[in-house]
């Protein structure tokens, strides 16, 4: 058999499949997969079904898998006992797209000049579908990997059933190693791989020292203002100036990022200028590169998102209000835990006020990355094949649950090949994609997989390729 990746097959097969991928994207984008939003629940159905034909009419076997909220799509390409097995993930359900800064409808995708606008355009169903081509062109080349999917539908709220789904089937689905494909790259100019991510703590801080409005002129002065009091609380557990969480041992297990990926940071494209052009930010707590980098993907925060209380209409109500309430979250690194840390802001919010209630939102651990070793030497090769350009290893600043749970549940290891630019605005207004980053990712995927087809499988992984194999090929009759 010839070279799968012979780069003018390639890029003929890229190119010719354009027309397709564009259509696809566009029917994919059309179907509004809010995960948050209830009002949307039929449409997330709809989204999983017609995920499932998409992956049979490409020629793979695909089910739903159901769960207590939403479903996940798994998809399967091969079915060859003894070869390896890549399992890509995605997620296709999206944020809510509404508001006055949206300038075309955001669930009927427009193309200009190569670039698709339109709500989980970026994130996640244009990266999705470039894995899928891939997938389809090295099957059709009797390439001996099997290579599945799973995409989620429910990524955008943290995951919640995600992992009862993989427990359930985990049997079926086992697999040699997971490819994600839900990250950014720093700057077109320069490749990035995400070799960690950062872990989630959400929480409430609430105050209530009335029973309802009071006549501040009656009672201002001696009434508690809960306002003021959350306002000096945060104070006392965040640096406003330089961001840098108080909570006393907040920072004891946090692991730095080491002088080779502080080195490879400044290998990946970033400017300040560029980022905060991109993220719409006039000004920045640091005043160098360097700094920005380990700020926003090495190091913790702590972040206030919102004080809820009081009058907030036109003008000014002079009462004092009865309750306040403060929604705040830290991103955490290697090796810091959701419920360490929050034992942690607890005690210290129990010293400084203890009438403040303290109420845990979410939590995600954070992620280590591959960054040695034959996966992260596949990933690349993959994104030079694809994209002319060797990587710069980076991290993600924000979170995907669904990560670890995967390592965990799945026992192998999880790589990351993201397509995505911050340009393309995740979660913003006007979010799009482009054929540039697309038709590389397609590439890039077609060569991963065919350096993964010559790695070993784990004897696990062979023998559920075995028992999978009578069910394909039942599917295909």
């Amino acid at each position: 058999m010839a070279k799968v990746t012979d780069p003018a097959a390639v890029r003929r097969y890229v190119k010719e499949v354009r027309s397709e991928y564009e259509t696809r994207l566009g029917e994919l984008v059309g179907i509004p997969s809010v995960s948050m939003d209830p009002a949307h629940t039929a449409d997330i159905r709809r989204c999983g079904d017609a995920a499932v034909e998409l992956l049979k009419a490409f020629g793979a076997r695909a089910e739903l898998f159901e769960s207590s909220g939403n479903p996940v799509v798994w998809g399967r390409f091969g079915a060859a006992p003894g070869a390896p097995t890549v399992t890509v993930y995605n997620h296709l359900d999206v944020q809510p797209a509404d508001g006055p800064e949206w300038k075309r409808p955001p669930f009927s995708m427009q193309i200009e000049g190569g670039r698709y606008y339109g709500r989980g355009t970026t994130d996640d169903k244009g990266p999705a579908l470039a894995a899928l081509y891939a997938a389809r062109y090295v099957t059709e080349a009797g390439l001996s990997i099997n290579v599945d999917f799973l995409w989620e539908l429910e990524e955008e709220i943290g995951s919640p059933n995600f992992e009862s789904v993989l427990k359930k089937h985990a049997k079926q689905i086992a697999t040699d190693s997971v490819v994600v494909s839900d990250t950014i790259w720093i700057s077109r100019q320069r490749p990035a791989i995400t070799a960690g991510l950062r872990g989630l703590l959400g929480a409430t801080l609430r105050l209530e020292t009335g029973s309802h409005d009071a006549h501040s002129g009656l009672t201002g002065g001696a009434a508690r203002n809960p306002l003021t009091e959350l306002s000096a609380l945060i104070g006392e557990l965040c640096d406003a100036k330089t961001g840098r969480c108080k909570i006393p041992g907040f920072y004891a297990d946090a692991i730095p990022a080491s002088k080779r990926e502080l080195t490879s940071f400044g290998r990946s494209g970033f400017s300040i200028a560029g980022y905060k052009r991109a993220h719409g930010l006039k000004s920045l707590r640091q005043k160098t590169a360097p700094a920005v980098m380990r700020a926003i993907w090495a190091e913790p925060t702590f972040e206030v998102h919102g004080i809820v209380g009081g009058y907030s209409g036109p003008g000014i109500k002079t009462v004092v209000p009865p309750s306040a309430e403060a929604k705040i979250s830290m991103r955490l690194v290697p090796d810091q835990t959701p419920a360490d840390v929050f034992r942690k802001l607890r005690a210290r919010v129990a010293k400084l006020n203890p009438d403040v209630v303290v109420s845990s939102e979410s939590s995600l651990m954070p992620y280590r990355g591959v960054t040695e070793g034959p996966l992260a030497d596949a990933a690349a090769d993959a994104i030079r094949f694809g994209f002319g350009k060797a990587p710069a290893l980076v991290r993600e600043g924000g979170s995907i649950g669904a990560v670890v749970t995967m390592r965990d549940v799945l026992r192998c290891p999880v790589m990351f090949i993201g397509l995505s630019l911050p340009e393309h605005g995740y979660h913003a207004p006007n979010e799009n994609f482009d054929w540039r980053q697309a038709s590389g990712g397609i590439a890039a995927f077609v060569r991963y997989f065919e350096l993964l087809s010559k790695q070993r499988a784990r004897p696990a992984v062979t023998r559920a390729a075995r028992r999978a194999r009578p069910r394909a090929a039942a599917a295909r009759r």
